[in-house]
């Protein structure tokens, strides 16, 4: 499940990136950056809490 997780983030990720570089308008663009901070920081909790003392869990 870890690694398909993975792998859907990292296809979102690129197209996101392929969206940012296809939008003109700053405005647009910073619209898309708020957007994916929003979604990193309600991912962080998740995050903070499958990682233990000794490592990310596995």
């Amino acid at each position: 499940m870890e690694d398909e997780d993975i792998a859907l983030n990292s296809v979102l990720g690129l197209e996101l990136n392929r969206v940012f570089f296809a939008v003109c308008e700053t405005a647009n663009k910073q619209k898309i950056i708020e957007f994916a901070r929003k979604v990193l920081e309600s991912e962080r909790p998740k995050l903070v809490d499958s990682v233990s003392p000794e490592g990310p869990a596995g």
